[in-house]
């Protein structure tokens, strides 16, 4: 996914011709010895936590070591690699210094691929996350592939960033042959850099290493949450090992039916975009006295337009492009935290001022080796997972529908995950994840209705799918992410779940938290990035 997505639908392809290697796609009974042979060493050897490695730019309070597991399930004899794991013990005491019953080992995996989740054993010091960290230990973990775990690398980090791009919204054929070439290309670095162990970066093999950390964290159950991609982890796991479950959260679930992964859930997430897109420039429009960008949706996306064209003819900073201008407002359809800050940008430069545009917007060449890293593993993941389109055509078919009613964030989307199209490595046949009766403890799951990153019908067939589930809904909102923030009525829920292992019987529902208020323009001065 694009900064941390994938998922979407919309045009119809037949995954079932184009092929799939059975290699991993089951959990054959030697997959399955396997992994138990890897979690008995690691329950045997354990973490050895310490003091973080200056790399990690941890605070002291966070601890951190390593397990070790198999590149190759099927050889778990042969080369093993570290994945690196963070943590802060339970705290064992409540707000008002009352003792606190440790639950264990809560483990957190913020999603991608390719994002790492050492920094969450920090969430503890957030206060809708205090009662969580007082009765569990707080677990953080960088997948394989991710950061100082085995990284993967497709390119140069000094190439990420070309300098201004050009519009995603409306290519020309000759700049679509251009992203071809530029796909066919990245594909062939990763094959070239990643070597025959690329083929052993998958989604599979991210849920079994879970049951290995499981083990050396002493585990004889896990406790865990999933945002985003990271549910998709987490429903390979339950489907996998559902007597190793204890509880599990599903924070903004990803389609998990095989059809969908991953080229039609990247199709629906395009088309979820859009009216995630749309919601903002309504937002925007109700604020027209501040921010004077239009007093209708569409006047707003004049002013918009405006600008790209601006920027096209002359990029602010001379880095800044129509393209940067694109990912900085898509991360408004993430969060609407960061829809005043964006607001403000975009009708300062308008006004003559390009200054906060360019910070929120512009390239961090210091994060360039970080960026790269999360784009290689985001791509061999996605390609490893499953069949796609091996002809552009169909790409180009599907996608040229779509982008009529969604242009967005459409074409972007299509150059995000283009080098699948090309991919040399076998491909995973997706699981079916399923899970009935009594096969799995009661697990939760939550959604906002509006959310674009993971579209809700993925809540709902993840619902479907695992026996005594339960989903509360955000409704009306659109935030990707919802656990542990400023909704009152999902956090509780969240904590009865993890505290007490109480939950509705099927489905509940919590009013969306009240839309940000607008910023005054004075405040243009003094934006700070977030989340770029």
């Amino acid at each position: 996914m694009r900064a941390a997505v994938l998922y979407g639908t919309v045009g119809a392809v037949v995954l079932s011709g184009l092929g799939a290697a059975p290699a991993e796609g089951d959990m054959s009974r030697t997959a399955a010895q396997s992994v138990a042979l890897a979690a008995e060493r690691a329950a045997d050897e354990g973490i050895r936590f310490g003091k973080c490695p200056a790399a990690e730019g941890l605070p002291d309070g966070v601890r951190c070591g390593t397990v070790e597991v198999p590149l190759d399930y099927a050889r778990p004899d042969g080369r093993q690699i570290s994945l690196t794991v963070s943590r802060i013990a339970a705290k064992g005491k409540d707000a008002k210094g009352r003792k606190v019953a440790r639950q264990g080992a809560l483990v957190f995996n913020p999603g991608g691929p390719g994002a790492s989740g050492m920094y969450f054993p920090l969430a503890g010091y957030l206060p809708g996350w205090k009662r969580i960290g007082a009765a569990y230990d707080l677990v953080g973990y960088a997948p394989r592939g991710v950061g100082r775990s085995a990284p993967l690398s497709c390119q140069d980090p000094k190439r990420l960033h070309r300098g201004p791009a050009p519009a995603p919204t409306h290519p020309s054929e000759t700049y679509k042959k251009e992203r071809v070439a530029r796909a066919k290309a990245y594909a062939r670095g990763c094959a070239r850099r990643g070597g025959s162990a690329l083929r052993h970066y998958h989604s599979l093999n991210n849920a079994r290493d879970l049951d290995v950390l499981r083990a050396a964290l002493g585990e004889p159950r896990l406790t865990f949450m999933g945002a985003s991609y990271g549910t998709y982890i987490g429903a390979l796991y339950a489907a996998l090992f559902p007597s190793h479950v204890r509880r599990m959260v599903f924070d903004s679930a990803v389609n998990p039916a095989p059809e969908q992964i991953w080229y039609r859930n990247n199709l629906d997430q395009s088309a979820a975009f859009e009216g995630r897109w749309a919601d903002f420039r309504a937002w925007v429009a109700r604020h027209h006295r501040v921010y004077g960008l239009g007093d209708t949706p569409q006047k707003v996306l004049r002013s918009y337009e405006r600008a790209a064209a601006r920027l096209a003819a002359r990029p602010a900073a001379g880095k800044v492009g129509p393209g940067q201008l694109q990912g900085a407002f898509l991360q408004a359809a993430y969060h609407d935290d960061h829809w005043p800050q964006r607001a403000l940008a975009l009708s300062a430069y308008l006004r003559g001022d390009p200054k906060p545009l360019v910070r929120i917007a512009g390239p961090y060449p210091e994060a360039a080796v970080e960026q790269e890293n999360a784009k290689a593993v985001y791509t061999a993941v996605e390609c490893n997972d499953a069949p796609w389109p091996t002809r552009w055509s169909v790409w180009d078919r599907d996608n040229t529908r779509l982008a009529r009613t969604a242009p967005f964030e459409t074409w972007d989307n299509v150059w995000t995950n283009l080098p699948c199209a090309y991919w040399s490595g076998p491909r995973q046949r997706p699981l079916d994840v399923r899970t009935g009766p009594g096969e799995l403890p009661p697990t939760l799951i939550l959604a906002a209705e509006r959310d674009a990153a993971a579209p809700y019908d993925g809540a709902i067939e993840l619902h479907r799918r695992l026996w005594g589930s339960v989903l509360v809904t955000e409704r009306d909102a659109g935030n990707h992410g919802v656990a542990g923030g400023s909704n009152t009525c999902v956090n509780g829920y969240l904590e009865a779940y993890l505290l007490q292992g109480r939950a509705p019987v099927r489905r509940a529902a919590c009013a969306g938290r009240p839309e940000p208020s607008a910023a005054r323009r004075e405040a243009v001065g003094e934006l700070r990035v977030v989340g770029s």
